[in-house]
Parts: structure tokens; C-alpha cells; sequence
């Protein structure tokens, strides 16, 4: 799965590496990768191998409160936006 969004701030998100792991193989993912756009901007890449599409669809589409905390913290800006393989 590749999840793409933008953030506050690129190096307050850096930071955030390992809770965002954590959260991301709570919703059944696995070797999680963060990327960052070569332009400079705020955009931001994550791709996870996910073993439950339909768990981690759920997390992102209602995240439980510990998560959204996490994405908080970290700058996220909304919307997050899934692909999947197709």
C-alpha cells in the first residue's frame, strides 16, 4: 500500500518514524517505508506491505484515538490517500 498526504512540517515528521510504524503495523502492516517529495514541498509518501486492506481501509477511515493522536503530533494534514496494488 502506498498512503500519500501532506504535513506540517517535514523534519517534526521525520521524527515520528517509529510511532508511525507502530500505528501502521497495528493495522496489520509491515515493513513501512517513509519517503519525501524531491521538490521541497510538505508532500510526504509511506508505503507498508499489508496483510488486512479491509483493517487498515477502517484505521485511516476512522482512526481509534491513540492514532489520530500519533498523526496529530506528527503534522499530519489531511486527506490521507490510499493505493493499493492492484
Amino acid at each position: 500500500m502506498v498512503l500519500t498526504h501532506a504535513v506540517v512540517d517535514i523534519e517534526r515528521w521525520l521524527e515520528g518514524k517509529a510511532e508511525r510504524a507502530a500505528a501502521i503495523e497495528s493495522g496489520s502492516g509491515s515493513n513501512v517505508q517513509d519517503y519525501v517529495a524531491a521538490d521541497g514541498s510538505t508532500n510526504i509518501a509511506v508505503t507498508a506491505d499489508i496483510a488486512d486492506v479491509d483493517a487498515i481501509t477502517t484505521m485511516l477511515a476512522t482512526p481509534p484515538p491513540e492514532v489520530l493522536a500519533r498523526m496529530e503530533a506528527h503534522g499530519v494534514v489531511p486527506p490521507i490517500t490510499a493505493y493499493i496494488e492492484a
